[in-house]
């Protein structure tokens, strides 16, 4: 007797679901996302072959290039609030709320204290290299080199509100990471003008700080 032939169908999966799962995501992550401001004093790093990798929160990057000129950033918007609030005490400067919610915003800058609200009061476009003169940067540890009171200062508040936070959480508030300082440089920079960066770090005992350097191939 022979056998009944099955007749085979055709299968079909419905990609109804999967597809709108898809596009809900790309939609999370596209309104989620923040766009990432172009560094202001661009340098061609110097080519290395470590893969370490720097962490993304609690940072503080001294960017030199241009001959010497100095740059500061810090990557927590809270930090630069309250690191600037104590540089306002220290040098006598006084800024309204409106100032200071810019300078939240501001990922870096190359200026003295001086001219700080003018460079605030300017417009993105306006806050190029060229106009931003460096952060003035000397062997001594009194107000007149500036990058010592800001690395000093954003060290300070860094610490300050992560033991804060800790406290809320209920966490032991010794156990915190301090902020790592990195130090990017252009390849072609002077010995000079990196001594007198790293003289500034060893005077306030942070002798632990990283270089930002570019991945050479092997």
């Amino acid at each position: 007797m022979g056998k009944a032939k099955v007749k085979r169908a055709s299968t079909s999966i419905d990609m109804t679901a999967m597809c709108d799962v898809s596009f809900l995501l790309l939609t999370f992550f596209v309104l989620t996302a923040t766009a990432r401001t172009p560094e202001t004093l661009t340098v061609d790093t110097a080519p290395s072959y470590s893969q370490a990798k720097l962490p993304d929160g609690n940072l503080a990057v001294i960017t030199v290039g241009d001959e010497g000129k100095v740059f500061f950033s810090m990557s927590d918007p809270n930090v630069r609030v309250q690191t600037l609030q104590q540089m306002a005490s220290i040098y006598g400067v006084e800024f309204t709320p409106e100032e200071y919610g810019k300078f939240k915003n501001l990922e870096d800058f190359g200026v003295n204290m001086k001219t700080m609200k003018t460079l605030l009061a300017a417009d993105q476009s306006e806050r190029t290299a060229e106009r931003q003169s460096g952060i003035p940067v000397d062997s001594t540890q009194t107000t007149s080199n500036e990058l010592f009171s800001w690395v000093k200062q954003a060290r300070i508040a860094s610490a300050t509100i992560l033991k804060d936070k800790a406290l809320e959480d209920g966490k032991d508030p010794d156990d915190i990471e301090l902020m790592t300082v990195a130090i990017k440089s252009d390849a072609d920079e002077k010995f000079p003008s990196l001594n007198l960066i790293i003289e500034t770090l060893r005077n306030q005992k942070q002798n632990k700080f990283s270089f930002v350097t570019g991945l050479k191939a092997d």
